[in-house]
């Protein structure tokens, strides 16, 4: 069997561009824990199933667990870390504080990541799997507590701060509301 089994990428990460060399079949997930020391993202399952690894991709949440790290190659990969902006927090990460969104803190990179994600896909009009009207001349849709527990239901909390986290990001989504 001859070929090469790595690659020299440019990982765009928080808006700092990173050159490494990984192997093919490297994660989003180690390139950026073990490679460039990002620790927001968490290694929960390790199959794609808790969500604790969820960063943005191009904007779009994705678990870093399930993403190889060449795939990433040329888009703008957004950790935890780099939702803050200029030493302030952002709205979500505000309203996990304010409201107690978190407990062991373990999942929180992660939830804040897809929050992040999840308000970016209401406000473009995509529908959840509660939302009433999909027709596409429908009612935008309300974002509501049923609405953010299924847009979030792909991150896990072991503690269960999930009453926490809703009110967390509905309280963000009303501050980006008037904000608009």
């Amino acid at each position: 069997m001859t070929g090469t089994f790595s690659s020299a990428i440019t990982l765009h990460v928080n808006g700092t561009d990173h050159e490494l060399t990984v192997d093919n079949r490297r994660t989003l997930l180690d390139a950026l824990r073990e490679n460039l020391g990002r620790t927001g993202p968490k290694k929960g399952c390790d199959h794609g199933q808790c969500g604790a690894c969820t960063v943005l991709l191009d904007g779009r949440r994705v678990v870093s667990c399930l993403t190889l790290a060449v795939a990433a190659e040329g888009a703008a990969v957004t950790t935890v870390e780099g939702i803050a902006g200029d030493g302030a927090l952002g709205p979500i990460q505000q309203g996990f504080v304010r409201l107690d969104g978190f407990q062991c803190g373990y999942c929180t990179p992660g939830q804040i990541c897809s929050a992040v994600g999840m308000l970016a896909e209401h406000a473009a009009g995509w529908p959840s799997a509660v939302t009433a009207d999909v027709s596409p001349d429908g009612p935008a849709h309300e974002l509501d507590t049923a609405e953010v527990r299924e847009r979030m239901s792909g991150n896990l909390c072991r503690c269960g701060a999930y009453p926490s986290i809703v009110r967390a990001v509905l309280e963000a989504a009303a501050r980006e509301e008037a904000a608009r």
